[in-house]
């Protein structure tokens, strides 16, 4: 048993050692770089196992409530570092690897990015386990074991390119095989259902079964005894090897059984803009949620004999649409495998799961083809219709009449099905994930539902692990912190607003402006070492790093650039600030227009190249592979944090606040956190500008006109006549044209209509920063007002709010 108090670093490089030779069979002196990271992940896992183990004990014998928590992705970025802060055994590690000869800094750059995630979604998901072993309370994760990441991204010319993401040769370290908590999935075949003795049976034909192979990771919380396990799901071929076919030579079919269900844990969000893809997708989605929840049902089994007792003791959660069919697969299982008649096993499923809302987007609230459901999911397809016909028939005695009404509200409706719809009647609650967006979806998708049952609704703003995204990755900061107000904050996000009595102070300040320096510096040589650009530390970082997407609006940030581009052409001699644009994000491998922007970006740098005078003034990088470690070096560099949706699209965002608690300034619409970032800092210490979520509506509604604010507006003129010109030899027109005259409307999130705004809130913050003190105090004050977004804090209110959950502390 390794007891923390007592792990001094004779404890570290004894177990250490015996890793190196128990798997590896060298000493520590002969050990490579990967050898030594393989042995302390080992060491550290089994630290984990212990501390796991003897917290499901506690669980156990206290019969503790659950929650299982169901996404498609979880963005977890590298693990060591994380854990080994957390588990408060870094000193001890380092003494240990000092003598032989390493550090944890150098075996930190063994491990690759565990990209299983996107963006916010899979990054919020890997949050929120942190904070759930923090608050000391039981939960279990589950996805998908993804052979591949999201992709590993190339510009070429401008163009992205995706390559496989190859995380598991330095990541598998991580996980431990669960043999034992095997489960089958069935896909396609049909389903016949058998009346007998007053009930009724369901016999299923020519199915094809895959197996669900577990692996779990370990995380561990911060000053806590629990650890959260997330489990991943490997799909494998459940029949045995097409010997016939292999001793015939026919090779390749020998295999096809192996390749297909390997298919389904293969690669994270397959394209969807083909068939192949949409069926993938959708087996993906089942997948997760039918071992998932066969697992959870079968431990609940073993504990407590009954399933009555489900909603009192497991919360299960699906986060976004994605684990949607959780609904049908419950009521699969309760019926089917557990007898439960139809009224008592929807009562179970409707008090034992929750939903998670992400987007107001339109094309980002799943439907599904009717007929694809029906063909691989042929008994889920027939529980759906039962749900949408009872729900139907339940709305139409409560809306006589209303058929308007009840067919906004329906699960099917012209050959598809909406799993957000599903998902809101499934669930005893629903939340949105920032206040703004919470009211939204009252009013505006959700709103037929609100009407019905207004109490099922409720809102849980974001969080970010801030001690990864402040302690972790910006240890400089940390400690000016510490030595101001003490180390409280690292177990309390609220008693970093302690830190606000020093906004006065002028040594404070400057040592906030030294540190802000060097992590400038630390950034540009990080870029230089990895792509060989080169950053002016001294030029003020203005940053977007966020998913690629319209709505988001890095065109907005483009525009302003061409903007200063062409006004620097004029008067290469104009006393301007020297400013770095550093853009960050992937788009998605079918999204042309995200992948248009991306190059737009990347020719406006080529074309700056040609100018050295003007590019000493403005200079434009794209960083290439965006993910999480680069995240943790880039946030604390930054200084303007760019956070410019369209009023009414973010749901919420967590970068704003990764950036926010960094101690960068926010150029932000009035959209998703930012909203409760201004309330938090007030409107002297953040930069709003623009229309709000209501402006937007009513322009929209009024019939919105892009060429209005074109013609007058001569440096927008000048931008989209800069668009049709070109850079670095290629003309953008189709930009110029989607912002202008593109059918059914041109410029969709109206970055023509808050360009004016835009560019004056720029000229504000660039007067701003040259008063260094007031930036240092504006920084300090969104340091100080950070911590209520932290996800210690949301998830304590999951927990108390929708889950039921105790913390067993």
């Amino acid at each position: 048993m390794y007891e923390l108090k007592n792990f001094t670093g004779d404890v570290a490089k004894t177990l250490i050692e015996g890793k190196l030779s128990r798997y590896f069979g060298v000493s520590a002196h002969e050990a490579d770089r990967e050898q030594m990271y393989k042995a302390v992940v080992m060491s550290v896992r089994d630290i984990l196992l212990e501390k796991r183990n003897k917290y499901h004990h506690t669980v156990k014998e206290g019969k503790a409530k659950k929650v299982y928590y169901l996404c498609m992705e979880f963005l977890l970025g590298r693990s060591l570092k994380n854990n080994v802060f957390n588990l408060g055994i870094e000193k001890s590690m380092n003494e240990a690897l000092s003598s032989f000869g390493y550090t944890l800094e150098d075996l930190y750059e063994e491990e690759p990015d565990a990209g299983l995630g996107n963006g916010g979604l899979g990054r919020l998901a890997a949050c929120f386990m942190d904070a759930l072993a923090s608050g000391d309370y039981p939960a279990m994760g589950f996805s998908i074991r993804y052979e591949y990441g999201l992709f590993k991204q190339k510009i070429v010319d401008g163009w992205q390119m995706e390559l496989p993401d190859i995380w598991l040769p330095g990541g598998e370290v991580w996980l431990t095989q669960r043999a034992d908590k095997i489960y089958t999935v069935k896909f396609d075949g049909h389903v016949k259902e058998v009346w007998e003795n007053g009930g009724m049976r369901v016999e299923y034909f020519d199915y094809q079964e895959i197996d669900a192979m577990p692996y779990d990771m370990m995380i561990s919380g911060y000053g806590s005894e629990a650890v959260s396990v997330l489990r991943l799901w490997r799909a494998q071929n459940r029949n045995k090897f097409d010997m016939r076919s292999f001793s015939q030579g026919d090779y390749m079919r020998s295999m096809q059984a192996d390749n297909e269900a390997e298919l389904i844990s293969k690669v994270l969000y397959p394209s969807d803009n083909h068939f192949e893809g949409k069926s993938l997708r959708l087996k993906q989605q089942y997948f997760l949620v039918s071992a998932s929840l066969q697992n959870i049902i079968n431990d609940h089994i073993k504990r407590y004999g009954s399933l009555d007792s489900l909603p009192d003791k497991a919360a299960i959660h699906i986060n976004d649409t994605h684990p949607a069919l959780a609904v049908p697969e419950l009521m699969r299982l309760l019926i089917d495998e557990h007898g439960y008649p139809w009224d008592y096993a929807w009562d179970i499923v409707t008090r034992t799961i929750a939903y998670t809302n992400h987007t107001v987007m339109s094309e980002a609230l799943e439907c599904w083809n009717e007929d694809l459901i029906e063909r691989r999911l042929p008994r889920i397809y027939s529980i759906i219709k039962e749900i949408n016909r009872r729900y139907c028939a339940d709305m139409w005695n409560r809306y006589p009449g209303d058929w308007n009404k009840i067919e906004r509200m329906s699960v099917m409706s012209h050959g598809q099905i909406r799993m957000a719809n599903l998902s809101v009647i499934g669930s005893h609650k629903v939340n949105g994930v920032s206040a703004l967006h919470s009211d939204i979806i009252k009013n505006s998708i959700f709103k037929d539902f609100y009407d019905v049952s207004p109490e099922k609704f409720t809102n849980v703003t974001n969080g970010i692990a801030y001690r990864r995204w402040l302690c972790q990755s910006n240890p400089e900061l940390t400690e000016l912190i510490s030595s101001c107000i003490g180390d409280g904050f690292l177990k309390d996000a609220e008693k970093l607003s302690d830190f606000a009595a020093f906004a006065n102070d002028e040594s404070v300040l400057k040592r906030m402006a030294e540190i802000k320096a060097l992590k400038k510096r630390q950034f540009a040589d990080y870029v230089f070492r990895r792509s060989g650009e080169k950053i002016d530390p001294d030029t003020l970082f203005d940053v977007q790093a966020k998913r690629l997407h319209e709505y988001k609006r890095q065109l907005l940030n483009a525009m302003n650039i061409i903007s200063r581009y062409a006004e620097l052409k004029d008067n290469p001699s104009a006393p301007v600030k020297p400013k770095t644009f550093i853009f960050a994000a992937k788009a998605a491998p079918g999204y042309f227009m995200a992948k248009e922007i991306i190059k737009l970006i990347c020719f406006i740098s080529e074309d700056l190249k040609k100018h050295p005078a003007i590019r000493e003034k403005l200079n434009v990088v794209y960083l290439e592979d965006y993910g999480v470690t680069m995240a943790e070096k880039l946030m604390p560099a930054t200084e303007i944090s760019e956070q410019i949706s369209t009023a009414g699209k973010e749901a919420s965002g967590t970068g704003n606040m990764k950036f926010m608690i960094n101690g960068a300034l926010t150029i932000g619409t009035l959209d998703g956190a930012n909203v409760e970032m201004r309330e938090a800092v007030g409107d002297e210490n953040i930069f709003i500008f623009g229309m709000t979520a209501k402006d937007v509506e009513n322009l929209w509604n009024n019939g919105y006109n892009s060429t209005a604010y074109y013609n007058n507006n001569a440096r927008l003129q000048r931008v989209i006549e800069s668009l049709k010109k070109g850079f670095n030899g290629e003309s953008f027109e189709n930009l110029s044209n989607y912002l202008l005259t593109a059918s059914p409307v041109a410029d969709p999130y109206m970055c023509m209509a808050d360009f004016g705004a835009y560019q004056d809130v720029h000229a504000k913050a660039d007067e701003v920063y040259s008063d260094v003190l007031r930036w240092q105090k504006m920084s300090l004050m969104n340091v100080a007002k950070s911590g209520r977004f932290s996800a210690d804090r949301a998830i304590a209110e999951y927990a108390e709010n929708i889950w039921n959950l105790r913390s067993t502390k």
